[in-house]
This record gives C-alpha cells, structure tokens and sequence, in this order.
C-alpha cells in the first residue's frame, strides 16, 4: 500500500499523475456497466412474444407504412428552433458578467444581436416559416 501512497505523492508535483482517480474511476463504472448489462442478459428472462417484438411508440398502436413521404417543413421547423434556440444560450454569460465586460462587451452583444435578426430576417423572407403547403 506504500506505492499508493507515494503515486499520491507523486502525482501532487506532475499534471498528468493527477488524473490517475478520474481515470481510475471511467474505468470502474465502465467495467460496472458492462458487468450489470451482461448480468442482466444472463439472469434475465428469455421469453420472445409476438406482443414483446412489436412496435412501441409511445402506447400508439403503429398503422401503415413509416416509408411514405413526409413534408420538409417539421424537419426545417425543428432545425431553426435547435438553431434559434443555441444562439440564445450565449446571451448568459452576458448576463452574468455584463459590468465587466463594459462598453465593448455591449457593442459585441449588440452585433450578435444584429446577426441573429439579420438570420432570422433572411428566414422569414425565404418563406421557411410558411405552412400553407
């Protein structure tokens, strides 16, 4: 157990050593979860029924074919809130530091701001946010 501790010491004067628990650790819980996944598959049930290897969509009996084509707009709806929705995140670390930042910090958030109508401008004139389809 003395080599223990003199890797401790070790590791308090080099970077690198100092990552040995965290690393020590991915380790642990990666061999845990491989250990309980294949234990599971070894202790559990086996029982194949035609109920079990059906569909399940949240409680929704599924009907027809999946394959049939489906319009673009919910997937570019979706892609512009992701989109929309990101760009906002950054205006919090404004938020919290914005006496610091001062004068420059104000006029950066300001051209972001700028940016992101200009995008959003650029959207509502190509019609990406019309459904009349």
């Amino acid at each position: 157990m003395s080599w223990f501790y003199t890797l401790l010491d070790a590791s308090a004067n080099s970077s690198a050593a100092s990552y040995l628990p965290i690393g020590v650790q991915l380790i642990f819980a990666a061999g845990f979860v491989a250990f309980m996944i294949g234990f599971s598959a070894l202790v559990g049930p086996k029982r194949k029924t035609s109920d079990k290897l059906e569909n399940f969509a949240s409680g929704i009996e599924s009907h027809g074919n999946a394959r049939q084509p489906m319009a673009i707009k919910y997937f570019l709806i979706a892609i512009l809130f992701v989109l929309f929705d990101v760009e906002v995140i950054f205006f919090y670390p404004y938020a919290v530091n914005f006496r610091e930042l001062g004068w420059n910090g104000f006029f950066a958030v300001l051209m972001f701001v700028a940016f992101f109508l200009v995008g959003f401008i650029y959207i509502i004139k190509k019609g990406a946010l019309k459904w009349e389809d």
